[in-house]
Protein backbone atom coordinates (compact mmCIF):
# COMPACT_ATOMS: atom_id res chain seq x y z
CA UNK A 1 0.00 0.00 0.00
CA UNK A 2 1.69 3.00 -1.10
CA UNK A 3 0.70 6.29 0.44
CA UNK A 4 1.57 9.80 -0.62
CA UNK A 5 1.16 12.82 1.60
CA UNK A 6 0.82 15.83 -0.46
CA UNK A 7 1.86 18.93 1.75
CA UNK A 8 4.01 16.63 3.97
CA UNK A 9 5.99 19.46 5.58
CA UNK A 10 3.34 21.60 6.76
CA UNK A 11 1.96 21.66 10.11
CA UNK A 12 -1.07 19.24 9.07
CA UNK A 13 0.87 17.17 6.68
CA UNK A 14 3.17 16.23 9.72
CA UNK A 15 -0.04 15.63 11.95
CA UNK A 16 -0.95 13.07 8.77
CA UNK A 17 2.24 11.13 9.08
CA UNK A 18 2.38 10.64 12.68
CA UNK A 19 -1.33 9.53 12.70
CA UNK A 20 -0.63 6.98 9.87
CA UNK A 21 2.00 5.75 12.18
CA UNK A 22 0.05 5.37 15.03
CA UNK A 23 -2.78 3.57 13.80
CA UNK A 24 -0.72 1.37 11.99
CA UNK A 25 -1.72 1.88 8.78
CA UNK A 26 -0.18 -0.70 6.48
CA UNK A 27 1.95 1.83 4.19
CA UNK A 28 4.39 -0.36 2.82
CA UNK A 29 6.10 2.98 0.87
CA UNK A 30 5.28 6.24 1.62
CA UNK A 31 6.05 9.23 -0.94
CA UNK A 32 6.34 12.86 0.82
CA UNK A 33 5.26 15.26 -1.62
CA UNK A 34 5.51 19.05 -1.05
CA UNK A 35 6.63 22.37 -2.75
CA UNK A 36 10.18 22.69 -4.95
CA UNK A 37 11.45 24.23 -2.18
CA UNK A 38 11.28 21.43 -0.07
CA UNK A 39 11.69 18.65 -2.43
CA UNK A 40 15.16 16.54 -1.18
CA UNK A 41 14.48 17.57 2.30
CA UNK A 42 14.28 14.61 4.45
CA UNK A 43 11.25 13.49 6.53
CA UNK A 44 10.95 10.51 9.82
CA UNK A 45 8.29 8.24 9.17
CA UNK A 46 8.27 5.09 11.23
CA UNK A 47 12.12 5.78 12.55
CA UNK A 48 13.75 6.24 8.98
CA UNK A 49 14.49 9.01 6.60
CA UNK A 50 12.03 9.55 3.72
CA UNK A 51 13.28 11.79 0.89
CA UNK A 52 10.76 14.64 -0.19
CA UNK A 53 9.36 14.57 -3.87
CA UNK A 54 7.89 16.85 -6.17
CA UNK A 55 4.37 15.82 -7.71
CA UNK A 56 5.09 14.46 -10.82
CA UNK A 57 7.44 12.09 -9.37
CA UNK A 58 4.84 11.35 -7.13
CA UNK A 59 2.08 10.68 -9.48
CA UNK A 60 4.76 7.92 -11.54
CA UNK A 61 5.14 6.06 -8.16
CA UNK A 62 1.72 5.11 -8.50
CA UNK A 63 0.12 4.96 -4.90
CA UNK A 64 -3.09 3.85 -4.09
CA UNK A 65 -4.12 6.84 -1.93
CA UNK A 66 -2.58 10.74 -1.50
CA UNK A 67 -4.09 12.56 1.15
CA UNK A 68 -3.82 16.32 0.38
CA UNK A 69 -2.83 19.55 3.15
CA UNK A 70 -1.49 21.50 0.76
CA UNK A 71 -4.17 24.44 0.31
CA UNK A 72 -7.25 25.21 -1.70
CA UNK A 73 -5.44 26.23 -4.98
CA UNK A 74 -2.77 23.53 -4.90
CA UNK A 75 -5.33 20.54 -4.82
CA UNK A 76 -7.57 22.69 -7.89
CA UNK A 77 -4.64 21.78 -9.75
CA UNK A 78 -3.19 18.82 -8.80
CA UNK A 79 -5.95 16.92 -7.48
CA UNK A 80 -7.01 15.87 -10.59
CA UNK A 81 -3.83 15.03 -11.92
CA UNK A 82 -3.47 12.23 -8.99
CA UNK A 83 -7.34 11.17 -9.83
CA UNK A 84 -6.51 10.86 -13.92
CA UNK A 85 -3.73 8.32 -13.13
CA UNK A 86 -6.18 6.10 -11.15
CA UNK A 87 -4.88 7.48 -7.33
CA UNK A 88 -7.62 8.47 -4.20
CA UNK A 89 -7.01 11.62 -3.24
CA UNK A 90 -8.31 12.44 0.28
CA UNK A 91 -7.79 16.33 0.20
CA UNK A 92 -7.99 18.73 3.27
CA UNK A 93 -8.60 21.91 1.57
CA UNK A 94 -11.62 23.20 0.77
CA UNK A 95 -11.92 23.19 -2.54
CA UNK A 96 -13.76 20.69 -3.43
CA UNK A 97 -16.17 20.47 -0.25
CA UNK A 98 -19.25 22.31 -1.78
CA UNK A 99 -18.96 20.25 -5.48
CA UNK A 100 -21.66 18.52 -6.08
CA UNK A 101 -20.11 15.73 -7.81
CA UNK A 102 -17.32 15.14 -5.06
CA UNK A 103 -18.17 13.02 -1.35
CA UNK A 104 -17.79 15.49 2.07
CA UNK A 105 -17.38 12.57 3.97
CA UNK A 106 -16.89 12.16 8.34
CA UNK A 107 -16.46 8.17 8.59
CA UNK A 108 -18.80 8.25 12.06
CA UNK A 109 -21.64 9.64 9.21
CA UNK A 110 -21.25 8.52 5.06
CA UNK A 111 -18.35 6.62 4.50
CA UNK A 112 -20.74 4.11 3.37
CA UNK A 113 -21.69 6.28 0.44
CA UNK A 114 -18.24 5.97 -1.14
CA UNK A 115 -17.40 4.14 -4.31
CA UNK A 116 -14.22 3.07 -5.83
CA UNK A 117 -15.19 5.68 -9.01
CA UNK A 118 -15.13 8.24 -6.09
CA UNK A 119 -11.45 9.37 -6.87
CA UNK A 120 -11.28 12.77 -5.58
CA UNK A 121 -12.86 13.02 -1.56
CA UNK A 122 -13.45 15.81 0.27
CA UNK A 123 -12.52 16.01 3.97
CA UNK A 124 -14.75 18.50 6.02
CA UNK A 125 -13.73 21.75 7.40
CA UNK A 126 -12.55 21.18 11.03
CA UNK A 127 -14.93 22.46 12.61
CA UNK A 128 -17.45 21.34 10.99
CA UNK A 129 -16.36 18.27 11.61
CA UNK A 130 -16.33 17.94 15.14
CA UNK A 131 -19.86 19.53 15.41
CA UNK A 132 -21.65 16.61 12.72
CA UNK A 133 -20.12 13.61 14.93
CA UNK A 134 -22.03 14.81 17.96
CA UNK A 135 -25.39 16.09 16.15
CA UNK A 136 -25.51 13.25 14.30
CA UNK A 137 -26.91 10.57 16.11
CA UNK A 138 -29.05 13.08 17.68
CA UNK A 139 -30.32 13.89 14.28
CA UNK A 140 -31.54 10.30 14.09
CA UNK A 141 -33.75 10.48 17.22
CA UNK A 142 -35.31 13.59 17.11
CA UNK A 143 -34.65 15.45 14.31
CA UNK A 144 -32.37 18.39 14.02
CA UNK A 145 -34.31 21.98 12.70
CA UNK A 146 -31.65 24.87 13.52
CA UNK A 147 -28.28 24.72 15.44
CA UNK A 148 -26.73 27.77 16.80
CA UNK A 149 -22.84 27.78 17.05
CA UNK A 150 -20.71 29.90 18.34
CA UNK A 151 -16.91 28.58 17.90
CA UNK A 152 -13.54 29.47 20.23
CA UNK A 153 -10.37 28.43 17.31
CA UNK A 154 -6.91 27.39 18.12
CA UNK A 155 -4.21 29.27 16.29
CA UNK A 156 -3.10 26.02 14.96
CA UNK A 157 -6.17 26.22 12.35
CA UNK A 158 -4.00 28.95 10.22
CA UNK A 159 -1.14 27.02 10.74
CA UNK A 160 2.88 27.64 12.22
CA UNK A 161 3.06 31.20 11.73
CA UNK A 162 -0.31 31.66 13.36
CA UNK A 163 1.42 30.00 16.34
CA UNK A 164 4.66 31.57 16.00
CA UNK A 165 2.69 34.66 16.11
CA UNK A 166 0.91 34.14 19.15
CA UNK A 167 4.15 32.77 20.86
CA UNK A 168 6.43 35.83 19.51
CA UNK A 169 3.50 38.09 21.26
CA UNK A 170 3.68 36.16 24.86
CA UNK A 171 7.28 36.53 24.90
CA UNK A 172 7.27 40.22 24.16
CA UNK A 173 8.67 40.27 20.41
CA UNK A 174 6.46 41.94 18.29
CA UNK A 175 8.91 41.89 15.13
CA UNK A 176 7.65 38.21 14.07
CA UNK A 177 5.29 38.30 10.87
CA UNK A 178 1.80 39.17 11.54
CA UNK A 179 -0.82 36.03 10.44
CA UNK A 180 -3.90 37.97 11.95
CA UNK A 181 -4.85 41.86 11.66
CA UNK A 182 -4.85 42.76 15.27
CA UNK A 183 -2.42 40.47 18.28
CA UNK A 184 -3.92 37.41 19.32
CA UNK A 185 -2.11 36.66 22.57
CA UNK A 186 -4.65 38.04 25.23
CA UNK A 187 -6.98 38.47 22.64
CA UNK A 188 -10.00 37.01 20.85
CA UNK A 189 -10.56 37.74 17.25
CA UNK A 190 -14.15 36.95 15.63
CA UNK A 191 -12.67 36.85 11.76
CA UNK A 192 -12.01 33.73 10.63
CA UNK A 193 -10.94 33.23 6.84
CA UNK A 194 -12.11 36.27 4.64
CA UNK A 195 -15.78 38.37 5.01
CA UNK A 196 -18.42 37.77 2.45
CA UNK A 197 -21.01 39.72 1.02
CA UNK A 198 -23.67 38.50 3.78
CA UNK A 199 -21.30 39.97 6.64
CA UNK A 200 -20.53 36.24 7.53
CA UNK A 201 -16.93 34.71 7.03
CA UNK A 202 -16.09 31.78 4.88
CA UNK A 203 -15.72 29.69 7.47
CA UNK A 204 -18.98 30.50 9.00
CA UNK A 205 -20.39 29.53 5.76
CA UNK A 206 -18.48 26.47 5.31
CA UNK A 207 -20.13 25.51 8.96
CA UNK A 208 -23.51 26.44 7.35
CA UNK A 209 -23.24 24.17 4.18
CA UNK A 210 -21.10 21.52 4.85
CA UNK A 211 -23.60 20.46 7.68
CA UNK A 212 -26.13 19.88 5.58
CA UNK A 213 -24.09 18.16 3.07
CA UNK A 214 -22.66 15.59 5.40
CA UNK A 215 -25.46 15.03 7.01
CA UNK A 216 -27.63 14.79 3.84
CA UNK A 217 -30.41 16.94 4.87
CA UNK A 218 -30.92 20.45 3.35
CA UNK A 219 -33.73 21.35 5.33
CA UNK A 220 -31.30 21.88 8.72
CA UNK A 221 -30.66 25.69 9.39
CA UNK A 222 -27.23 26.19 11.00
CA UNK A 223 -25.96 29.73 11.84
CA UNK A 224 -22.03 30.44 13.10
CA UNK A 225 -20.11 32.59 14.59
CA UNK A 226 -15.93 31.58 14.36
CA UNK A 227 -13.45 32.96 16.88
CA UNK A 228 -9.59 32.86 17.32
CA UNK A 229 -8.35 32.47 20.74
CA UNK A 230 -4.98 31.69 21.69
CA UNK A 231 -4.80 28.15 22.20
CA UNK A 232 -3.03 25.67 20.56
CA UNK A 233 -4.80 22.39 21.95
CA UNK A 234 -8.00 22.48 19.76
CA UNK A 235 -11.06 24.06 18.79
CA UNK A 236 -13.77 24.23 20.91
CA UNK A 237 -17.66 24.89 20.34
CA UNK A 238 -21.13 26.45 22.29
CA UNK A 239 -23.65 24.56 20.47
CA UNK A 240 -27.35 25.31 20.51
CA UNK A 241 -29.79 22.72 18.87
CA UNK A 242 -33.33 22.86 18.19
CA UNK A 243 -35.35 19.26 17.83
CA UNK A 244 -38.50 18.76 15.76
CA UNK A 245 -39.37 16.78 18.73
CA UNK A 246 -38.85 16.75 22.20
CA UNK A 247 -35.87 14.72 24.20
CA UNK A 248 -34.70 13.37 28.05
CA UNK A 249 -31.07 14.66 28.79
CA UNK A 250 -30.73 11.31 30.21
CA UNK A 251 -31.24 9.57 26.95
CA UNK A 252 -29.26 11.86 25.01
CA UNK A 253 -26.28 11.43 27.52
CA UNK A 254 -26.76 7.75 26.47
CA UNK A 255 -26.91 8.11 23.09
CA UNK A 256 -24.00 9.82 22.64
CA UNK A 257 -22.01 7.99 25.46
CA UNK A 258 -22.78 4.87 22.43
CA UNK A 259 -22.02 7.34 19.35
CA UNK A 260 -18.93 6.22 17.35
CA UNK A 261 -15.62 8.41 18.33
CA UNK A 262 -17.62 10.67 20.88
CA UNK A 263 -16.39 11.14 24.90
CA UNK A 264 -18.77 12.38 27.12
CA UNK A 265 -17.42 14.47 29.96
CA UNK A 266 -20.32 15.71 31.72
CA UNK A 267 -19.75 16.28 35.26
CA UNK A 268 -20.28 19.42 36.36
CA UNK A 269 -20.12 19.10 39.74
CA UNK A 270 -16.67 17.87 39.98
CA UNK A 271 -15.41 20.12 37.15
CA UNK A 272 -15.26 17.47 34.20
CA UNK A 273 -16.02 19.04 30.46
CA UNK A 274 -14.25 18.92 27.57
CA UNK A 275 -11.22 21.41 27.61
CA UNK A 276 -8.97 21.87 24.31
CA UNK A 277 -6.02 20.95 26.86
CA UNK A 278 -7.42 17.25 27.40
CA UNK A 279 -8.59 16.93 23.68
CA UNK A 280 -5.08 17.83 22.40
CA UNK A 281 -3.49 14.69 20.90
CA UNK A 282 -6.43 12.99 20.94
CA UNK A 283 -8.84 11.70 17.96
CA UNK A 284 -12.00 11.50 19.45
CA UNK A 285 -14.96 14.47 20.06
CA UNK A 286 -15.22 15.38 23.73
CA UNK A 287 -18.70 16.85 24.12
CA UNK A 288 -20.12 17.96 28.07
CA UNK A 289 -22.22 20.69 29.67
CA UNK A 290 -25.17 18.89 28.12
CA UNK A 291 -28.12 20.65 29.43
CA UNK A 292 -32.08 21.70 28.26
CA UNK A 293 -31.85 25.15 27.13
CA UNK A 294 -34.95 26.54 29.27
CA UNK A 295 -35.93 29.45 27.03
CA UNK A 296 -36.78 27.31 24.01
CA UNK A 297 -38.85 24.17 23.49
CA UNK A 298 -36.81 21.04 22.48
CA UNK A 299 -33.60 23.09 22.47
CA UNK A 300 -30.32 21.73 23.71
CA UNK A 301 -27.09 23.06 24.88
CA UNK A 302 -23.47 21.06 24.22
CA UNK A 303 -19.86 22.00 24.78
CA UNK A 304 -18.06 19.83 22.20
CA UNK A 305 -14.31 20.55 22.06
CA UNK A 306 -11.86 18.39 19.71
CA UNK A 307 -8.21 18.29 18.64
CA UNK A 308 -8.80 20.58 15.19
CA UNK A 309 -5.42 18.90 13.72
CA UNK A 310 -6.51 15.48 14.28
CA UNK A 311 -10.06 14.57 14.16
CA UNK A 312 -10.40 17.97 12.37
CA UNK A 313 -8.17 17.30 9.89
CA UNK A 314 -5.55 14.06 9.64
CA UNK A 315 -7.47 11.47 11.57
CA UNK A 316 -10.63 12.38 9.39
CA UNK A 317 -8.51 11.82 6.56
CA UNK A 318 -6.69 8.90 7.49
CA UNK A 319 -9.93 7.01 8.64
CA UNK A 320 -11.30 7.67 5.05
CA UNK A 321 -8.16 6.05 3.70
CA UNK A 322 -8.40 3.12 6.23
CA UNK A 323 -12.49 2.58 5.43
CA UNK A 324 -11.28 2.81 1.50
CA UNK A 325 -8.65 0.05 2.21
CA UNK A 326 -11.07 -2.50 4.42
CA UNK A 327 -13.55 -2.01 1.54
CA UNK A 328 -11.39 -2.71 -1.50
CA UNK A 329 -12.12 1.04 -2.52
CA UNK A 330 -8.59 2.41 -3.59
Amino acid sequence: MKIAVVGSTGLVGGEILKVLEERNFPVTELIPVASERSVGKQITFKGKQVTVVGFEDAIKAKPAIAIFSAGGGTSLKLAPLFAEAGITVIDNSSAWRMDPTKKLVVPEINANTLTKEDKIIANPNCSTIQMVVVLNPLHKKYGVKRVVVSTYQSVTGTGKAAVDQLFAERSGDHSTEKVYPHPIDLNVLPHIDVFLDNGYTKEEMKMVNETKKIMGDDSILVTATTVRIPTIGGHSEAVNVEFGQDFDVAEVKEILEGAEGVVVQDDPKNFVYPMPLTAHGRDEVFVGRIRRDESRPNALNLWIVADNLRKGAATNAVQIAEYLLANNLA
